[in-house]
């Protein structure tokens, strides 16, 4: 069995260019011996939902001491804090800009420690580019970090509570069901809910939508197991893998025949 550390990669940089490519080849300078996963390049551009639910899915299939480098920065820059998380699993590197939020928020608070990325010894240069973090930054730090850089050397430990989070709607439960919001559409347009599946086993259930925010006027989506659980073009409310409640259409996109966003709140009735 392979001892290799791992880096994982997670941006919004596509493949046509070479930012990817040159993130591997600094990981690579620093330490030829790192194994380097590709999560995705084909997060939405700028899209920090898609960034946020794509780490939250991945990360549990990882080895513990796997450091998870995640760049979707719209404000690279800017005053945005670089930033390191240790968690009891592994450790994320990358911009304080909630793409983080859902891995540290599923961890006890007391075991997670966060540094300001200050330390530019760590740094490919202490003139780091204003555009190109993912080079200058963040990739070496990974780099560092999996090859046993404590995480106390690279920076100010700052607190956890200051940590950008995104705005997502908390779960509320209501008489007759319950209350969530959209959090993810996938690529093939499925809209994915931040209410978890331990809501519904056991239930029979549907879902009501609106893209106005009215959900007294909303439309009804009945649910099934699987997505041919209905007829080719409907619409159908099932558990994804995720193990979170998504909305699908057999054969087409949710997205586009419900004109729903990011945020977007989503009721559940029994």
């Amino acid at each position: 069995m392979s001892d290799k550390k791992i880096i994982t990669l997670l941006t919004d940089f596509g493949l046509k260019d070479i930012y990817v490519g040159t993130m591997k080849g600094i990981i690579a300078q620093i330490n030829p011996n790192l194994k380097v996963i590709d999560l995705t390049h084909q997060i939405p551009p700028q899209n920090l939902f898609a960034a946020r639910f794509c780490l939250l899915n991945a990360y549990p299939y990882f080895s513990t001491g796997t450091v998870h480098l995640a760049v979707v920065d719209p404000g690279v820059g800017s005053k945005r804090r670089a930033i390191a998380i240790e968690l009891p699993i592994g450790f994320l590197v990358g911009p304080d800009n909630g793409i983080f939020s859902g891995v540290w928020e599923s961890f006890h608070k007391e075991n997670i420690k966060v540094v300001a990325l200050t330390n530019s010894k760590y740094w490919r240069t202490d003139k780091p580019s204003k555009t190109f973090h993912g080079r200058d930054i963040f990739a070496p730090v990974a780099a560092h970090i999996a090859s046993g850089v404590k995480l106390e050397n690279l920076g100010e430990e700052i607190n956890l509570e200051s940590l950008v989070k995104l705005p997502l709607n908390n779960i509320n439960l209501t008489p007759s069901g319950i209350v969530g919001s959209v959090q993810h559409i996938d690529y093939f347009g499925n809209i994915i809910t931040n209410i978890s599946s331990s809501y519904v086993i056991g239930k029979i259930w549907s879902v009501i939508v609106s893209n106005d925010g009215d959900l007294g006027r909303g439309k009804i989506i009945s649910s099934g197991n699987t997505y041919a659980d209905c007829e080719l073009g409907e619409l159908i409310a099932i558990i994804g893998s995720h193990g979170f409640v998504e909305f699908a259409v057999n054969g087409g996109s949710a997205e586009e025949k419900l004109d729903l966003k990011h945020g977007d709140k989503v009721e559940i009735v029994w």
